[in-house]
């Protein structure tokens, strides 16, 4: 799309909207008692039934001044390895509320920076997974790294996790952009990383890259792109840089003045991308490449692309249960957050609570808008009949909302293709503002997000 339609797009749309993760997200999780939804819940889930764990480890040996993760910087061990009991003994406790051992489909450890576990603690992590889990080979575990915490015990311990997919964090290469987010981090050390981790047999690898970032230049971001793409990773996340100081007081730490404009963002995003998908990678979601053959491709083009707070996944479970302080657990028809703050959460785990806090049980409005919002972010478009087979009669003032949305769309970003709500091709950078005109939460709400690109 020509850039300067797109500057009169964004300057005509809402200039920040969710990131759409979740509907509703985060922010508008209802203070309802997470603690019963969550006993609720996994109470009801079948003996045997297929769920996804995320496990969270909220500890990094560096604060990145980019960061919007809840983490917490520690230089001492003893806290991260203490942490680590507290995980295992969350594990045993939703087992027991369960009443049965489920089976796990996907488990993803993210952060912080889970890499900077030390191999006893993964040793400890994986035996309890499999008490208290059905793990088999067919069981999808990945871990995000920070190439600065690998170290040979930190691969012997990824094989004692049995880990399938690592997803390993460039952000950018330039030193100056570095400097500027507090992010030091070698081409050379990241690919020594990488060849270390297929050597262990992690052949499934995905790289971030971000752009949207401090003293980032066009040329800058293209040398990143172009490294990335020379360590031939199989998927590759490219994100907006969120600034949301607001939230995340560290980022004040990153000057106003050395972000790129919303243009220039725009501008930065395209050009990465349209290199991206020239080297022979498809194009999944709007910030998601794999290679042809990948999973998530495959999922792409079959329509079994799913969102959830990682991202884009091949993962199809109802159930996501988030372990960990600050975990979001999803039920399909509730979410449930978990104590954020780590000694609490510790706490609350210790004696022998679940450690949910917040909650939300969904209406039907909100699982209707969800399932269209996914299917938006997922395929760009939403069919009307699927719509109606999912939820009924209730479906059809939502088939009315998606045709008024079209006749007062003044940009032409979407259109009625054949029993289809669909978002041209052309328009797809701007998905998160075409979901966001089905969000009912936002035109109410005084919650600040990052810009819409």
């Amino acid at each position: 799309m020509p850039v300067m339609d797109a500057e009169r797009i964004l300057a005509g749309q809402r200039g920040s909207v969710p990131r759409y993760t979740s509907y509703p997200t985060a922010p508008h999780f209802a203070d309802q008692n997470g603690l019963a939804i969550a006993r609720s819940r996994l109470r009801k889930l079948p003996a045997g039934e297929a769920v996804s764990l995320y496990l969270h480890i909220p500890f990094c040996d560096r604060l990145c001044w980019f960061c919007g993760c809840n983490t917490k910087h520690t230089l001492k061990y003893a806290p991260v390895e203490a942490y680590v009991g507290a995980l295992i003994t969350e594990l045993a406790t939703v087992r027991e509320t369960a009443g049965s051992r489920l089976r796990l489909a996907h488990l993803h450890l993210g952060g912080g920076s889970p890499s900077m576990l030390r191999r006893p603690d993964f040793e400890r992590l994986s035996s309890a997974l499999r008490e208290h889990f059905d793990v088999g080979p067919e069981t999808e575990i990945s871990v995000e790294i920070d190439p600065s915490d690998v170290t040979d015990e930190t691969l012997t311990g990824l094989v004692a996790l049995g880990v399938t997919r690592a997803s390993v964090g460039v952000q950018d290469f330039s030193d100056a952009v570095q400097q500027a987010i507090n992010r030091p981090q070698t081409f050379e050390q990241t690919r020594d990383v990488i060849a270390a981790l297929r050597a262990t047999g992690i052949h499934s690898l995905n790289i971030d890259a971000l752009y949207g970032l401090p003293l980032q230049t066009e040329e800058r971001l293209m040398a990143t792109i172009e490294k990335v793409l020379s360590l031939s990773p199989d998927r590759i996340a490219l994100f907006g840089y969120a600034h949301v100081p607001w939230m995340k007081k560290h980022q004040k730490l990153i000057r106003d003045e050395d972000l790129p404009g919303t243009m220039e963002r725009f501008r930065h995003a395209a050009l990465a991308a349209d290199r991206i998908a020239d080297a022979g990678y498809r194009r999944i979601g709007i910030d998601h490449f794999a290679k042809p053959g990948d999973t998530l491709a495959i999922a792409a083009e079959e329509g079994r692309l799913h969102r959830n707070f990682q991202g884009y996944t091949t993962d199809a479970c109802q159930t996501l249960i988030g372990v960990g302080a600050s975990s979001i657990s999803s039920y399909g028809d509730a979410y449930v957050q978990n104590i954020v703050p780590t000694a609490q959460y510790e706490k609350a785990v210790q004696d022998g609570q679940i450690s949910a806090m917040r909650g939300v049980q969904l209406n039907l409005d909100d699982r209707i808008r969800a399932w269209i919002i996914e299917r938006l972010m997922c395929d760009f478009a939403f069919s009307f009949d699927a719509l109606e087979d999912r939820f009924g009669y209730a479906a059809r003032s939502y088939i009315a909302e998606a045709k008024i949305a079209v006749a007062n769309d003044t940009f032409g970003l979407c259109h009625i293709d054949g029993n289809s709500f669909a978002i041209r091709e052309e328009a797809r950078p701007f998905t998160r503002i075409v979901a966001s005109w089905f969000d009912a939460y936002l035109n109410d709400s005084s919650v600040r997000y990052s810009k819409a690109v």
